[in-house]
């Protein structure tokens, strides 16, 4: 319920930013927005796929002596990809002369700091994370969303909400949280002088191939964005992105269910192939996929219409007309791809379960693949957004067929058996929750 909670708490504070954004950017400084933090994701998404995991499998449940170890080691690469990042910006700085590009040059001026910024609060996270604490752990993360939506609101009271204050207060809002924390001794920062050459390494060894999955996942999640700007050029570019950010924006009512089950499911799954009991394993993938795909049929038809009001109220009058039905048509074909999502996630998630992080590693390379080339085609040949929403279909489907392919050499199972199962757990569910409610 933490879990659950602290997401769907998130997912507001993101709406609520969504909305300021919208009603006081141009669609052009929206979408360079967007734009510029794709990147600032995209390299979080290499830290937290190097460390994040790393983190917790190896600090949780140690003793003080043996955490203070894991946790200067996880520091010292932090600060090292953080410098990697910072030298590959500096080199940009000195491109700058070079281009009149307006979203080249807005990158290269932010992502190096905005990523700096965030990188004591992300080892912060991950640290109370490993520990359990998920009320403190619900709480520093709010700070970092609260306190950017209210200096965002503010400077809107003050007529001073500009594209370019948008991304210094959301800079300046990053370091606050990371301020905050190291001085609520959240950070462990001091830990990093017990560091050691060989648990540096144990984490290297650990986090690579998670890295390389969760950095290409975070392309895959920004590529749409990229494909639009590159397709549509310096003038249209920005526009499509943000009509497409604000159909794609209200996905998050898929992705809070699925978050939270794969969270759980993970621990159940985990705790099943450490006891080398393989049935159990495969029970519970399929009972996870089974129910959550045949749910989300009827889930998705009702956010379908509590999106539909919530885009026409987020966008604004500036949305409206053919490009409202644009936004809207995007929507509704993205919530209809997505009842495939659950099994395309926990393919990968029992991939890694059962220690086949390499195979995991090659389903997102294929992904990407599959996302680029169609994107790429379909937006060139249709001219509109429709055509990166067929390119996700696309990719959704060949991530399927190929992690169906290498789990079942793991694991004994097939589609229909995994839609029966759901369909059994799912009425169990509805029934207990029925006879709950009928004895309060």
């Amino acid at each position: 319920m933490l879990v659950l909670f602290n997401n769907g708490i998130q997912a507001v504070v993101g709406l609520a930013t969504t909305y300021v954004l919208y009603h006081y950017l141009s669609i052009v400084e929206t979408g360079m927005y967007y734009f510029v933090l794709s990147f600032v994701g995209l390299c979080e998404a290499g830290r937290y796929g190097f460390l994040a995991t790393a983190t917790v499998k190896f600090y949780a449940g140690t003793d003080k002596e043996r955490g203070q170890t894991v946790l200067g080691s996880v520091w010292l690469l932090a600060i090292f990809l953080s410098v990697i990042i910072m030298l590959i910006n500096g080199v940009g700085l000195l491109l700058l002369p070079y281009t009149n590009n307006p979203e080249l040059i807005l990158c290269i001026k932010w992502i190096g700091i905005t990523y700096l910024s965030t990188l004591p609060a992300d080892v912060i996270f991950w640290r109370l994370q490993a520990e359990e604490k998920y009320a403190k752990m619900f709480l520093y993360r709010m700070l970092n969303g609260i306190t950017t939506i209210i200096a965002f609101i503010i400077l809107v009271m003050l007529h001073r909400f500009t594209l370019e204050t948008a991304l210094i207060w959301n800079f300046l809002t990053n370091c606050i949280a990371s301020l905050i924390g190291i001085l609520w001794n959240f950070s462990g920062l001091k830990t990093i002088v017990h560091r050691s050459r060989d648990c540096v390494m144990e984490i290297f060894h650990y986090g690579k191939y998670t890295f390389v999955t969760t950095s290409i996942s975070s392309i895959l999640a920004n590529a749409d964005i990229w494909i639009i700007n590159f397709i549509f050029g310096p003038v249209l570019g920005p526009t499509y992105v943000a009509v497409y950010n604000l159909a794609n924006r209200f996905m998050q009512f898929v992705d809070l269910p699925l978050r939270t089950f794969i969270t759980t499911g993970m621990s159940e799954m985990a705790i099943s192939y450490n006891k080398k009991n393989m049935q159990q394993v495969t029970y519970i993938y399929k009972k996870y996929t089974g129910m959550l795909t045949l749910a989300f049929i009827p889930f998705n038809l009702i956010i379908f219409g509590v999106g539909i009001v919530a885009i026409k109220i987020i966008g604004g009058p500036q949305y409206n007309g053919p490009m409202l039905l644009q936004i809207i048509g995007a929507y509704g074909l993205l919530l209809i791809i997505s009842v495939s999502y659950p099994i395309d996630r926990f393919n990968g998630l029992a991939l890694d379960i059962i220690h086949k992080t390499k195979v995991n590693s090659y389903k997102v390379i294929i992904m990407l693949v599959v996302k680029i080339a169609t994107g790429l085609l379909f937006a060139w040949l249709l001219k509109n957004i429709y055509g990166i929403v067929i390119s996700t279909f696309l990719m959704t489907i060949a991530a399927i067929f190929y992690g169906y392919y290498q789990l079942r050499k793991s694991l004994d199972f097939t589609i229909p058996g995994i839609l029966s199962l759901g369909y059994t757990e799912l009425k169990v569910l509805i029934r207990k929750t029925l006879k709950l409610t009928a004895k309060t």
